[in-house]
């Protein structure tokens, strides 16, 4: 364990609703500290905004304190609206299921209905993923806008979990593309070998998407044979868990896929194709383009521009 973050947390817990307010020299007695150990731990808490200076020599618990409380209090609230939906998702296709949301650059998994037949004995919850090669990640970041995901990349880079992993940004950003026109993110051995997934994303109440939810599990068929059916479940549990997070959609939309043109490799959106409905989801970018058309799904969208 680090010491100097276990004396800034108690730093922390040492505040209470009979004493909000706290001195510099009732802080360093209190925790045994040096006042010179307490002043540079309090500096740095205050820079973080964890804690913040009240009646010139006093300290109390800053607005990062609420945003991090606010943050739980969403998950909690998501994890107990989506979990029924998902215990009924895992018994109809006997795989396991999972809840995601987006927790900084990656996705936190905090839900899980683990199917027997996973050889992995633990459970995922508390695991962190890359987005771009798990297909909870894929859905998030697909209707994140473009300057995000590219932020995202550039902070995290591409990195291969398998052979079949997507490494380069024009593959991701057409990917993307296409996770937006169907409504579901596939996850074709990318992150686990032998691992298949499907994933849809959830969006709260103003419209923003906050998470994703996913079937998995080692059958090849999840993205061959059985593909449209437990997609089709995916997005309705995603479309009613985003419901009862208080989101309604604008209307149902018609949904293009862009194409791709060369960039710094961002999408144009106004250059709609169709996807091919028996086509690998993945490696677009060694399809040729199809003839334009409109494909109408059942999605929820958002009127921001997404992706790459």
């Amino acid at each position: 364990m680090i010491n100097s973050v276990l004396k800034a947390i108690s730093i922390l817990q040492a505040f209470n609703p009979a004493e909000p307010r706290l001195t510099l020299a009732e802080i360093a007695d209190r925790l045994g500290l040096p006042k010179s150990t307490a002043h540079n731990l309090l500096a740095t808490l205050l820079s973080c905004g964890f804690v913040e200076k009240v009646d010139t020599d006093r300290y109390a618990l800053g607005t990062a304190v609420i945003a991090l409380t606010q943050a739980v209090r969403v998950n909690v609230e998501l994890r107990d609206r989506a979990a029924p939906l998902l215990r009924e998702l895992a018994d109809e296709c006997r795989e396991s299921v999972y809840l995601t949301v987006l927790d900084g650059d990656f996705c936190l998994y905090i839900y899980a209905v683990e199917s027997p037949r996973r050889l992995m004995a633990r459970t995922a919850v508390g695991d962190r993923a890359h987005l771009h090669c798990t297909s909870v990640g894929k859905a998030i970041l697909a209707h994140l806008p473009a300057e995000e995901v590219e932020a995202i990349v550039t902070r995290v880079g591409l990195p291969a979990s398998s052979e079949r992993t997507i490494t380069r940004l024009d593959e991701l950003c057409e990917e993307l593309a296409i996770t937006r026109a169907r409504g579901y993110a596939l996850d074709n051995q990318e992150h686990e070998s032998h691992t298949f997934c499907i994933g849809a994303p959830i969006f709260d109440g103003v419209g923003r998407v906050i998470a994703a939810c996913s079937i998995s599990g080692a059958d090849p068929e999840i993205a061959g044979r059985r593909l449209a059916g437990l997609a089709q479940r995916v997005r309705e549990v995603a479309q009613e868990t985003s419901r009862r997070m208080g989101f309604v959609p604008a209307r149902q939309a018609l949904v293009l896929a862009p194409a791709t043109r060369a960039w710094g490799n961002r999408l144009a959106s106004d250059e709609p194709v169709a996807v091919a409905a028996g086509a690998e989801p993945n490696r677009i970018a060694s399809q040729k383009p199809l003839a334009m058309t409109r494909h109408r799904q059942n999605v929820f969208t958002d009127r921001r521009e997404h992706g790459c």
